[in-house]
């Protein structure tokens, strides 16, 4: 009963963030939407019919039931037909009638004498600051959220206390002994006497907390001896170890290859080695270090938006052909709450683990939404953006030739691509949420 009421917080609480995180989203445009002069008549969480609104003075804010999105509904949003052209008015074909209609409703919005007040009057900059506002929201969040995981709860790192301690040495190409069997050549930390758990405190007098650079100098002190100083369980000891000579190809920095040498051979270095590894605990990095997680999570995304088409190949097979889901793949909004609610249920893992995987969990899903609603594309705020530069090209270029100004690039004409962008996503949205209902990502069997 316990493990089910931790599995339905961590779905809540997967279902605040991201609601919270969509407010937040509609927040960047709101404010510099206001700020700009722009009337503002709607600003709603979600889609669908509408659960709760009030009006305050001339914007109306609610919640609706699909907590799938959210929006800012400006007035003017498309620029109004040019002086003489008429509207449509039958047998011009579905789609010139669509343009139509939302330039018309678009101007019914406008009360008199506020034309000035309308989205598609504001100058370039300003239309793409309030576009932007949004995806920006999200990194301000996700920053925030990375920072809450890294600094405050820490990360975790390999720390200098030992965690394995191997007994022998097994030379390249020969076979490690059976259990019970002697070993021919005891591992360096093994005889001189370290233990899991012993926390190295020094290595040759210089006070370190740093496991890379315990192991840097283990590295390259092959056959000689160094002084490492442990704390056992408060007992303060001091241990001689020699590290055993082993022999490893050189590889490239870059790419990770074997360096060949000028006869074709490849390129060999002695390193030592004494046969310990580290236990993983919690440290605390700088808040600085958030923007590290942040770009990690951005090329992901990045990653994720190249090879789109791969990805929907392989979610349609884990839907209908039962391929096996990869654990890094995407997931839908279904599969984020499940993921928390599991992770919040797993009553092996640290309170604190868990209630930082959540965080970090809701960080990376607000990395998602910037970067996916950066995309230039129509209807997301990244075609708003594209548009915008468009409109400011065009009038630069007609003023640098000495040429009429155009007049605002005319929006309303990419309402047909809007529509099968947005078709695409809304049935890519539903695959998503479909295939993590029948064949979720697992975290724990």
């Amino acid at each position: 009963m316990e493990s089910v009421l931790l599995f339905i917080v961590g779905v809540l609480a997967a279902v605040i963030g991201l609601a919270a995180s969509i407010a937040l989203h509609e927040v960047g445009h709101l404010v510099p939407a206001k700020r700009f002069g722009v009337r503002v008549t709607q600003y709603m969480v979600g889609f669908g019919p509408t659960l709760f609104s009030r009006k305050r003075g001339e914007t109306e804010y609610g919640v609706k039931a699909i907590p799938l999105g959210g929006y800012v509904a400006m007035i003017g949003m498309y620029p109004p037909a040019k002086a003489g052209q008429a509207a449509r008015t039958g047998g011009t074909g579905f789609m010139s009638s669509m343009i139509d209609d939302a330039r018309l409703a678009s101007a019914e919005g406008v009360l008199p004498g506020e034309e000035s007040r309308t989205y598609a009057a504001l100058p370039v900059w300003k239309r793409i600051v309030i576009m932007v506002g949004g995806p920006a929201m999200n990194f301000v969040i996700a920053i925030l959220g990375f920072m809450i995981v890294c600094s405050g709860f820490g990360l975790y790192q390999p720390s200098t206390t030992v965690g394995t301690v191997y007994e022998c040495v097994v030379p390249a190409g020969s076979v490690a002994p059976e259990p019970g069997e002697a070993c021919e050549t005891p591992a360096p930390a093994f005889e001189a006497g370290l233990l899991p758990g012993d926390r190295i405190t020094s290595v040759d007098g210089t006070a370190t907390d740093s496991w890379d650079l315990l192991q840097e100098t283990i590295r390259v002190s092959p056959g000689e001896p160094i002084s490492v100083g442990v704390d056992r369980a408060g007992e303060q000891l001091q241990v001689e170890l020699t590290p055993s000579v082993n022999t490893v190809y050189e590889l490239d920095e870059l790419t990770g290859a074997r360096v060949e040498a000028a006869d074709g051979s490849f390129v060999t270095q002695e390193v030592g080695f004494v046969g310990i590894t580290p236990t993983q605990e919690r440290i605390r990095q700088s808040p600085l270090y958030a923007f590290t997680m942040a770009e990690a999570n951005v090329r992901a995304v990045g990653n994720f938006l190249i090879t789109i088409p791969e990805r929907i190949v392989e979610m349609w097979n884990a839907g209908f052909g039962g391929a096996e889901r990869d654990p890094n793949g995407p997931m839908s909004v279904v599969g984020v709450g499940r993921i928390t609610g599991e992770v919040a249920a797993e009553s092996s893992i640290p309170v604190v683990d868990r209630v930082a995987t959540i965080v970090q969990l809701v960080a990376s899903v607000n990395i998602a939404l910037g970067v996916i609603n950066l995309v230039p594309l129509p209807p997301l705020d990244g075609g708003h953006v594209l548009a915008a530069l468009i409109d400011g090209v065009r009038r630069r270029l007609a003023k640098l030739f000495g040429r009429p100004d155009p007049g605002p690039f005319d929006t309303a004409k990419l309402l047909p691509v809007t529509l099968v962008i947005a078709g695409c996503l809304m049935a890519m949205s539903a695959l998503f949420i479909y295939v993590d209902i029948v064949n979720p990502i697992r975290l724990f069997e």
